[in-house]
C-alpha cells in the first residue's frame, strides 16, 4: 500500500468538498477545483477528513494511482485555501518585462519583444522589471505557465543570462581556456 495514499487529507474550515459520480470538487475562499477520480480508487469524506482507498492492492495501475490521487486532492485543498505562487528572475543586460493589460511583454535579447498572455485562471504580474510572479489555485497550471515563460529564454549555460526560477541554482560551464604555447 502507498504510504502517501494512506494519510488522510484534513479539510480546513471554509472549504467544501463533494464527491459525486467519480468527480471530486473542492470549493474554498480562493475558488473551486474539480478532478475526475481514476477507477478503481475510492474517495470518502468522514469527520472532516478525505480518505483515499485502494480496493485492489495487487493491481499495478491502482497502486500507482493511490498515492497520486491523494497528492492531487491535497494540492486542490491547499490551492483553494492558500493558492500557489512561483517567482521567476530575469538575468541579463537589458532584460526586462512589463505588463500591457493582461499581457506580459518580455524583452530578452531578441530583435523583437515577446508577448505572453496567460489563461484567465492564472495571474501573471511583476514585482520589479526583472522579477515575474505566477499565481493561481491550480498547482499544475501555475507550474506549467511558469515553465512556458522560462522556456522563452532559458538560462545560458556559460553566463547564466535568461529567465530562471527564483530558487534555481545554475551550474555554469567554464569558458574556453586560452591556448598554451609549447
Amino acid at each position: 500500500m502507498s504510504r502517501i495514499g494512506k494519510m488522510p487529507v484534513v479539510i480546513p474550515s471554509g472549504v467544501d468538498v463533494k464527491v459525486e459520480d467519480g468527480v471530486i470538487s473542492v470549493k474554498g475562499p480562493k475558488g473551486e477545483l474539480s478532478m475526475k477520480i481514476t477507477p478503481p480508487i475510492e474517495v470518502k469524506i468522514e469527520e472532516g477528513k478525505i480518505f483515499v482507498n485502494n480496493p485492489r492492492p495487487n493491481d499495478r495501475k491502482a497502486k500507482a494511482m493511490h498515492g497520486t490521487t491523494r497528492a492531487l486532492i491535497s494540492n486542490m485543498v491547499k490551492g483553494v485555501t492558500e493558492g500557489y505562487r512561483i517567482e521567476l528572475d530575469m538575468v541579463g543586460i537589458g532584460y526586462r518585462a512589463e505588463m500591457q493589460g493582461n499581457t506580459l511583454v518580455l524583452r530578452v535579447g531578441y530583435s523583437h519583444p515577446v508577448y505572453f498572455t496567460p489563461p484567465p485562471d492564472v495571474k501573471v504580474g511583476l514585482r520589479s522589471p526583472v522579477r515575474i510572479f505566477v499565481e493561481g489555485i491550480d498547482k499544475c497550471k501555475v507550474g506549467q505557465i511558469a515553465d512556458n515563460i522560462r522556456n522563452i529564454k532559458p538560462p545560458d549555460p556559460y553566463k547564466g543570462a535568461g529567465i530562471k526560477y527564483e530558487d534555481e541554482v545554475l551550474h555554469l560551464k567554464p569558458g574556453k581556456a586560452k591556448g598554451k604555447k609549447k
